[in-house]
């Protein structure tokens, strides 16, 4: 620290490095101020003025600000920016500091919160439609613990996975931050968001057990649920951090849940982007599947929702459970329309219970906690009595009620209206409390008094322009022009001068001064008085903090119901039949993103059927670019997806069977930044199909082998196919251009040839979008290349080269002469796997090394040689 420097640049640095790496807003009066490389980097995202103040080490220091009531707005974006911040408040008022260490004492400041993207609660700060989460990570051994948490809303889950899963998991979350133990190197480049490293001490699952026990007030976690010791270590990552951030004062966390992976489908990172179920390639909401489904009203349903899709189930109760209350909606328009009028009304009580427990709740949060449970308890009056209400539906019904006496108390206590802030006042309702309508009464007949004053002021000077005014330093005076002020100024006038102003002269009385004393007393004991009831309020409210979340919960899966209802009646979307057995039996399905971008331009989509079963569980897909096949791949997939989420799916009809994991790899693009081409990205995910499907799972796979020589890709894709089918055993639609594997289907008993259907007319390709039965005849290429504008001459060209290698082929039985004559994939896997022939060892056993002349021993190891070389090593 330079030597010379101010008492307040000395507190900041004492404050900065405490911050870290956060960008510290220090509070002076009415602004947060940023100073040295802080406020560099503000002043570039923000887009505001950087100026300087005072020097350090002989250089002006740089500063810029941000007014403390636009400073939320400021905060979005600098988090937007990827930054962090450290909000340092004045805790003392200048009258305290002065009587603590004279006219000259500094106001003392401390860091009160860091605001981080993870920690978010203000509404201004936060997507509504949107999760918050908040991870942490610790490895344990074999095993890596997650726990989550949304502080906006209290929910807090607790998983463990595989080191291998962990990209997956972090994928299914979309977490906004992460807190990891220091040193640790956990999941590759880039699937950590934001990662924080934090000490490894906070990360002992024996501290994330004492500080969950601490924070519910338990003796014991049993009651919670099944907790391993990787869930309690990464519980106890992300509660220190919270607490470090909150500087002390936890958010509102709910008890953990804890969360088994069987119980849900389980994707990669790689399906769920090629997919778009949460967002669309190009990053945004538009295009993805939640766009298209989403019906939902309010916030806390599109929130459910997002969750419901990104973590399909796999229990068959559980999905039946949740298209048994879409159903009940379904089927009933009138009782929809009602209850999503209600929905409509219902304000996010779930953020606002976050808010208020943890200590930044406003009157205007409690008067939206008093509304979301009334809309609550009006919602449970339309369900309950009615006849042949779903399980699910009972039961979130009876989440609604019970806090009658509560909202009583809040309707009473606030205006229907409450304000943001509650420094100035006026949230408590008249008739609440008769002490304050005292108060209040005494203020108002004080203002009046001073209006009265005023007049008579003005009759007894002669100054017609007289004014009384107020402001923070002076309170009230009495102001007069300068050219009035000497008839003020004579001693027995009943004025005493306080100042002189360049055109106007100020005064004071003592029949002023006694009613701003009495104004200033009223509002005094006014505004400590709706203090003492919004710090009663807000302890009734977090003394059933537990039961106002359930009700959030419960409202937000109606609306989720609702809103699906609503989908499907829109759609024409049929309910899914779910079995156990390894079959996707689909009538007329349609793709439901695809389909709504055709609906705008008045195009239709042309809906085709899939009947994958334990017989006939590979379809082989062949045809045209451009006719359809990744979208019949991509559509079935999303079916599948829907169903087990709990929607109604875009078909005719539906038979799913219940898939424990979903793969896609469907298109491919590099990932330079981690050094893999496109093909390498290909073959990553293809392997990663090839490791992990089940005979339960659900896989689509298109044009593998596509990014390398012809020779070398459908070697690939005829080896995989074969693996699918031989090993795998799973439900796959695979598309390609390799009209060769449909030689596959010789051998293969569960394989079945399809095509998407198209023609040429007058020249013209026309593309069906219509899936049928056998394989394609050809793949329509340079029809295609025309469509897209490849010149006529590269195209006449093109065409005898075409009918050039089409001859060579006839003549010589094509590519795949002679793959019909090699052993099954599973004969083939065996003789791989088994041990090599003793051949060799017999051979050289029997030879008599000293009767070799120097040539023939030459000419024998060659001979060993080719005998020892696996096919295709050179030799």
């Amino acid at each position: 620290m330079a030597g010379g420097e101010t008492p307040m640049m000395q507190q900041y640095h004492a404050l900065k490095q405490q911050a870290g790496e956060a960008l510290l807003f220090y509070r002076m009066g009415d602004f947060f101020e940023l100073f040295f490389e802080d406020a560099k980097v503000a002043a570039g995202i923000l887009d505001i003025a950087l100026t300087s103040r005072g020097a350090h080490d002989g250089e002006p220091v740089p500063m810029c600000g941000v007014p403390v009531h636009a400073a939320e707005g400021y905060l979005a974006r600098l988090i937007r920016g990827g930054c962090r911040v450290a909000i340092a408040e004045q805790v003392e008022t200048p009258e305290e500091a002065r009587k603590r260490g004279g006219s000259k004492a500094l106001v003392a400041r401390d860091i009160v919160r860091f605001v981080t993207a993870g920690t978010l609660t203000e509404d201004a700060l936060l997507d509504p439609r949107s999760a918050n989460l908040l991870v942490a990570l610790a490895p344990l051994r074999d095993a890596v613990g997650i726990a989550a948490c949304d502080i906006s809303t209290g929910r807090m889950e607790l998983e463990e996975c595989a080191p291998d899963a962990l990209e997956a998991a972090l994928a299914r979350l979309g977490a906004s931050e992460a807190v990891v133990p220091e040193d640790c190197d956990l999941a590759p480049e880039g699937a950590i968001p934001d990662a924080i490293p934090r000490p490894r001490g906070d990360f002992r699952s024996e501290e994330g057990e004492a500080r969950l026990k601490a924070l519910h007030g338990l003796a014991t976690l049993d009651g919670l649920g099944e907790f391993t010791r990787p869930m309690l270590a990464a519980a106890g990552g992300l509660l220190a951090y919270l607490d470090h951030a909150g500087r002390g004062e936890m958010p509102f966390l709910l008890p953990p849940r804890a969360r088994g992976a069987a119980a849900h489908l389980a994707m990669d990172a790689a399906t769920r982007s090629s997919l778009e179920i949460l967002a669309a390639q190009s990053g945004g909401r538009a295009g993805s599947l939640l766009a298209t489904v989403d019906r939902c009203v309010t916030g806390a349903g599109a929130r459910l929702l997002a969750e419901d899709l990104a973590a399909p189930l796999a229990t068959r109760a559980a999905i039946d459970a949740r298209l048994a209350a879409v159903r009940h909606f379904h089927t009933d328009p009138l009782l929809r329309a009602d209850l999503r009028g209600l929905l409509r009304g219902a304000p996010d009580i779930g953020r606002a219970l976050g808010r208020v427990v943890a200590g930044r709740g406003s009157p205007r949060d409690l008067g939206q906690v008093r509304d979301g449970l009334a809309e609550a308890r009006r919602i449970r009056d339309l369900l309950q009595g009615r006849e042949d209400l779903p399980e699910l539906l009972v039961r979130t019904s009876g989440a609604l009620g019970g806090h009658a006496e509560l909202v009583d108390q809040l309707d009473l206590a606030l205006v229907p209206s409450p304000p943001t802030e509650r420094g100035q006042g006026g949230f408590i309702a008249a008739g609440y409390d008769h002490a304050l309508d005292a108060l209040r009464e005494t203020s108002g007949n004080a203002r009046r008094a001073i209006a009265a004053l005023e007049a008579k002021y003005r009759e007894e000077t002669g100054t017609p322009t007289l004014k009384i005014k107020h402001n923070k330093v002076l309170g009230y005076f009495i102001e007069v022009p300068a050219k009035h002020g000497d008839r003020l100024m004579a001693p027995d006038s009943g004025f005493t001068h306080r100042q002189t102003m360049a055109g106007a002269v100020r005064f004071n009385s003592l029949g002023l001064h006694e009613e701003a004393t009495r104004i200033a007393e009223a509002g005094g004991h006014a505004l400590a008085a709706e203090e003492a009831h919004f710090e009663e309020l807000v302890g009734a409210v977090i003394a059933r903090r537990e039961a106002i979340a359930a009700t959030a919960e419960a409202l937000a899966r109606i609306d989720v119901a609702a809103g699906l209802a609503e989908r499907a009646v829109e759609g024409g979307w049929c309910r899914p039949e779910l079995v156990d057995e390894p079959c996707l039996v689909i009538e007329a399905g349609r793709h439901p993103v695809v389909e709504q971008a055709l609906a705008r331009g008045n195009d239709r989509f042309v809906a085709n059927d899939c009947r994958l079963s334990s017989d006939d569980r590979l379809w082989l897909i062949g045809g045209p670019n451009m006719g359809g096949k990744s979208t019949f791949l991509r559509q079935n997939a999303l079916i599948l997806l829907l169903a087990q989420a709990g929607s109604f799916v875009p078909a005719t009809s539906a038979r799913v069977g219940i898939a424990d994991r979903l793969f896609s790899r469907v298109g491919a693009s590099d990932n330079l930044a981690r050094g893999r081409s496109t093909f390498m990205v290909e073959m990553v995910e293809t392997a990663a199909i090839l490791a992990q499907a089940t005979t339960r799972s659900f896989v689509i796979l298109d044009e593998v082998g596509r990014g390398t020589s012809t020779y070398d890709g459908m070697a690939l894709a005829w080896a995989v196919v074969e693996a699918v089918h031989e090993t795998l055993r799973c439900r796959c639609l695979f598309a390609t251009h390799y009209h060769e594997l449909s030689r596959l289907a010789e051998t293969c008993d569960s394989l079945s040839l399809h095509h998407v259907r198209a023609r040429e007319w007058k020249g013209d390709l026309v593309l069906l979008h219509e899936l049928a039965q056998g394989a394609a005849d050809r793949s329509y290429g340079l029809a295609v290349a025309r469509l897209a504008g490849v010149p006529p001459p590269v195209l006449k060209r093109a065409k005898a080269v075409l009918d050039k290698l089409e001859k060579g082929r006839s003549e010589t039985g094509g590519l795949a002469a002679g793959l019909g004559e090699l052993p099954l994939f599973a004969a083939s896997m065996a003789a791989a796997q088994e041990p090599r022939s003793d051949g060799l060892r017999g051979r050289l056993e029997a030879l008599d090394v000293d009767r070799l002349s120097p040539r023939e021993a030459l000419d024998l190891l060659y001979e060993l040689k080719r005998e020892a070389a696996e096919p295709g090593d050179p030799v």
